[in-house]
């Protein structure tokens, strides 16, 4: 017959089985980074080429489809070792879904490399083709830091997922600032695109920076200033303040491409500090949960040899001292108190994860809203996604409310927005 404690080590034996995913998904978070990083340059790089009517970055965009390869490799590597029993993995449904759209635009990639090598797509067209794949793999972390069970690894998966997200941005601004200078005019439209973008870095950054460690912060810190930034700085005044249809110097581009990729890799840094604390934590999690279960199954065992040692009446009144600190008592009174603060231990852990997570995938809820919204209005009123969400902002700000709580009251309204078409 099956007692309280078969079924408390089949619980930990469950943790240890999520634990293990959770692990293996972490390490493809990691893996993901590495490929988005080098997918975000050969984008920049693309950019380069296409404005410049392919005089520039030939060479550069040539040695950087390798690594972009061989990053691609490693994270089919990555996926085909995730557990793809749906039984056995936790929201199974949504990350396998976002991983099949991944798995799509990787097999998509050749196509859309042969077209701007031949110069087939505009700067514009290519740059919106590489943000959909990146968006994808961003998907991915999103859904991997939302399937989280324990709240100090979804602590640091939704802190790097932020800062992935922020470094995407800017990974845009690279490209949209390195299409301009290379043009060699101000396009106002582009200009406005820019903007958002060094506003959108910000506010991922502020969620980064609520949940990621002491140490991960102090690295921000020290990479998130220097000469570096201050001639980006001076670029992007330059690019915000210009009028529209005005010269630019085609001789910034270069510079402008290198600025943005020094900031790109010291983020990148960062994002690694992160990913391998986020190992570290699954490895650590692992290893004291398969303590916990020999300390079980040595004590099942014990029970299992005297069984008159124990009996349920520990259940009736509550323990006023722990264990450790009642040697007197018999060993069967012992034992059953032990059981009982096991049982007490487990219930009220579970308690405290599931209030901790609660809290921290609040912020992953608000995106989700966000997210919605902006779907919503660029459904129904034929925008595209940075005017969706400039819309939410401009509504916030009139209207002083934060933009979720201005996404929940879009979403309330879904029924009687306007369509437009054409």
């Amino acid at each position: 017959m099956k007692t309280g404690l078969n079924f408390l080590m089949a619980a930990k034996r469950s943790e240890m089985a999520d634990l293990h995913q959770l692990a293996r998904t972490s390490a493809l978070v990691n893996t993901t980074a590495s490929f988005i990083h080098q997918l975000q340059r050969e984008r920049g790089l693309s950019n380069l080429y296409l404005a410049s009517d392919g005089r520039d970055a030939v060479s550069a965009r040539h040695d950087q489809l390798a690594l972009s390869q061989a990053a691609e490799l490693a994270l089919r590597s990555g996926l085909e070792a995730l557990d793809t029993d749906t039984h056995r993995a936790a929201h199974g449904a949504r990350l396998f879904s976002r991983i099949a759209y991944v798995m799509h635009g990787l097999d998509a990639l050749p196509a859309l490399r042969d077209a701007v090598r031949q110069r087939q797509w505009d700067a514009e067209r290519s740059t919106a083709a590489y943000s959909r794949l990146i968006a994808g793999l961003l998907a991915v972390v999103f859904e991997a830091a939302d399937s989280a069970s324990d709240p100090d690894i979804s602590r640091l998966l939704v802190s790097l997922f932020n800062f992935m997200q922020g470094k995407e941005f800017m990974g845009r601004e690279r490209a949209t600032g390195a299409a301009l200078f290379a043009a060699g005019r101000l396009d106002a439209r582009l200009q406005q695109r820019l903007l958002h973008l060094i506003e959108s870095q910000a506010r991922c950054l502020e969620v980064f920076h609520d949940f990621a460690s002491p140490l991960v912060r102090a690295k921000w810190a020290e990479c998130d200033s220097g000469p570096a930034l201050t001639t980006l700085e001076r670029m992007r005044r330059v690019l915000s303040t210009t009028q529209d249809d005005s010269p630019l110097d085609t001789r910034w581009s270069r510079p402008w491409f290198d600025a943005c990729s020094e900031r790109l890799d010291a983020m990148r840094t960062v994002e690694a500090l992160q990913a391998n604390e986020l190992l570290a934590l699954c490895e650590g999690r692992q290893t004291a949960a398969a303590q916990e279960l020999a300390a079980l199954e040595r004590l099942d065992r014990t029970l299992t040899q005297t069984p008159c040692l124990t009996s349920s009446a520990a259940f009736l009144e509550a323990p006023d001292t722990p264990l450790a600190q009642a040697p007197s008592q018999p060993l069967g009174s012992q034992l059953d108190r032990a059981m009982l603060e096991l049982l007490q231990a487990q219930a009220q852990r579970l308690q405290t994860v599931s209030a901790e997570l609660e809290t921290v995938r609040a912020s992953l809820n608000e995106r989700k809203l966000i997210e919605r919204a902006k779907g919503l209005l660029m459904a129904h009123r034929q925008l595209s996604e940075d005017d969706a969400h400039r819309a939410l902002r401009r509504m916030a700000m009139g209207q002083g409310r934060r933009l979720v709580d201005v996404a929940e009251t879009v979403l309330a309204m879904a029924d009687v927005l306007p369509v437009r078409t054409g």
